[in-house]
């Protein structure tokens, strides 16, 4: 049998999961599945009209990319220095 979950924990989660904590880790915190953790997030849009979840998943890939060509940027700028 499911337990209704409080709508002030349901929103404490999603605040620090928001602010950087990890869906897994907030669903063992709290004794909850974690998909029931991905439904909410997925079920919350935000006035871009995307969900957190996908924000979240855009930030990193974009924190990644720039990490990327951070480097590459870097290793170009060796390389006309060593010539």
């Amino acid at each position: 049998m499911m337990k209704r979950i409080p709508k002030e924990i349901k929103d404490e989660i999603l605040a620090k999961i928001r602010v950087g904590a990890k869906v897994r880790d907030m669903a063992t915190q709290y004794a909850i599945s974690d998909k029931s953790v991905y439904s909410w997030l997925s079920a919350e849009i935000s006035p871009e009209g995307i969900s957190q979840l996908k924000y979240n998943k855009l930030k990193k890939e974009n924190d990644e990319l720039k990490r990327i060509v951070g480097l590459l940027t870097l290793d170009l700028s060796r390389e006309k220095k060593s010539s």
